[in-house]
């Protein structure tokens, strides 16, 4: 088998292990700082749910601050929520490893879309903990996982799967100024790309100063840390919304109580690039997604246009027609350009790299990721039902909708069941993804929708987000 499926898969039933808390556990700071709690906002590969309100009780004062074990317990249980994304890993798994429990009506509908083989489900095994720390207590299930026929798909690499240049690299290049610098040497070769300025700030302290100072000459400026997942250590900051917290210093503290940035450490102040007007219509976010196979070689996937509010991933659009053939060749050129680099330091197996266009069209590679990613799902998707059901294509993923209630598995199954036929009638296929966060505090259900046209899933679109938000008026109906 050629191309991305054979490096990927070597064309076989693989093993998907859901331990997205795994991989974010070694570049996220020990939960210790007091403040250090998300309430609605996960640490995972990309973004889950939205955000609510920090520290206040249901009676409007305030909540006791939370122990340490408290928010770590807090981040896993989010992360392994959207590790339920590892049904999409592979276009046909032998078994499933989730650390959450999962209905198994839920995969026996994805196994009927997508015809799917025999799938085995393991599931619940990390409710505390991550997926290593699981199977190292269950090393029967782990050995039969690891002697099977067909590879072990996981969705990055983590310490526990032994040291060497895999995670070398990993560790190496998911710095955001590592990968910066990378894109620096090789943009020169390439036409239609411009890496944004960046510069090391090697305190808070001096990270204050040089804000104040870009403020001041009226610059916008995405501040990051040189590590982060889900979001968590980039943030986009205004002249306007610096001067309204009170200066640098006072802004930079809040976002460390917020979580939204690590406390101490370096930082990173990088430059907005301005894509023109909101809602334009103009093309802004993009992904290159490939795989290095186990000779080193770069296999295209393809590339994808993403949902992002602010700094925050919320789906991607993949298929034919998505994103402009000049755009797309541009940004492949230079994916496989990185992906190379990326092979010589080790790394194998799946990587992306996320652009931004600027008001010329061009694009500015923006960061690189070392695993699998929300897109990767996408691309999986829509190579599974091009191969089953014919070609011509098209996969939006839509990771977090949020529901207007509170529901069960089985009460979501029923929700999304009734509402099948309807998508259907507009010629849309829907495919649950991550189905355990229903009963969040702020609900939410990750889905991926199927068709042959934008338009198409463009309004399967706005039916499940009218009929997710009408679950709210229902149940005051029955107050």
């Amino acid at each position: 088998m050629d191309g991305w499926v054979g490096a990927w898969t070597g064309g076989h039933r693989a093993v998907h292990v859901g331990n997205v808390a795994d991989f974010n556990e070694q570049f996220l700071p020990a939960p210790s700082a007091p403040g250090w709690f998300l309430a609605g906002r996960p640490l995972v590969g990309r973004p889950l749910a939205g955000r609510s309100a920090v520290g206040t009780s249901a009676r409007g004062g305030s909540a006791p601050a939370p122990t340490a074990a408290e928010r770590r317990a807090d981040r896993l249980r989010r992360a392994h929520h959207y590790a339920g994304l590892a049904v999409g890993y592979s276009p046909d798994p032998a078994a499933l490893v989730l650390p959450a429990e999962v209905d198994r009506a839920w995969i026996d509908w994805l196994a009927r879309e997508l015809d799917w083989g025999p799938v085995e489900l393991f599931d619940g095994i990390a409710p505390g903990g991550t997926v290593a720390e699981a199977l190292s207590a269950r090393p029967a299930l782990a050995e039969r996982l690891a002697t099977g026929p067909g590879p072990v798909l996981f969705w990055g690499r983590t310490p526990d799967r032994g040291e060497g240049p895999e995670l070398a690299a990993v560790r190496r290049y998911e710095a955001k100024d590592a990968t910066h610098g990378l894109f620096t040497a090789l943009a020169q070769d390439h036409p239609g790309v411009r890496v944004p300025r960046q510069e090391l700030a090697d305190s808070p302290r001096a990270a204050a100063r040089q804000l104040a100072a870009r403020a001041a000459r009226d610059r916008t400026t995405v501040l990051k840390s040189p590590h982060g997942v889900g979001g968590h250590g980039t943030v986009v900051i205004t002249p306007a919304e610096l001067a309204e917290a009170g200066g640098a210093r006072a802004l930079l503290r809040r976002l460390v109580r917020e979580d939204a940035l690590p406390p101490g450490g370096p930082l990173l102040l990088e430059e907005y690039v301005d894509g023109g007007p909101a809602g334009s219509g103009r093309l802004r976010d993009l992904t290159f997604d490939a795989v290095i196979g186990a000779d080193g070689r770069v296999n295209p996937v393809g590339v994808g246009e993403m949902a992002v509010d602010g700094t925050r991933y919320q789906g991607v659009t993949v298929g034919p027609g998505v994103v402009p053939p000049g755009a797309a060749a541009t940004a492949e050129r230079f994916g496989l350009a990185v992906g190379e680099r990326l092979a010589a330091a080790g790394h194998r197996g799946w990587y992306d790299v996320d652009f931004v266009t600027d008001r010329e069209r061009r694009l500015a590679p923006t960061e690189a990721n070392l695993r699998l990613t929300g897109p990767a799902v996408a691309f999986v998707l829509r190579h599974r039902l091009d191969e089953v059901r014919g070609p011509g294509h098209l996969v939006r993923t839509v990771d977090a909708m949020p529901l207007g209630a509170r529901l069960s598995q089985e009460a979501l199954h029923s929700h999304l069941d009734r509402l099948r036929p309807a998508c259907a009638r507009l010629g849309v296929t829907l495919l649950p993804l991550i189905v355990t966060a229903g009963h969040e505090p702020e609900p939410a259900v990750g889905l991926a929708l199927a068709a042959r046209s934008t338009e198409a899933l463009d309004a399967a679109q706005a039916l499940l987000r009218a009929a997710h938000h009408a679950l709210g008026r229902m149940f005051e109906a029955l107050r």
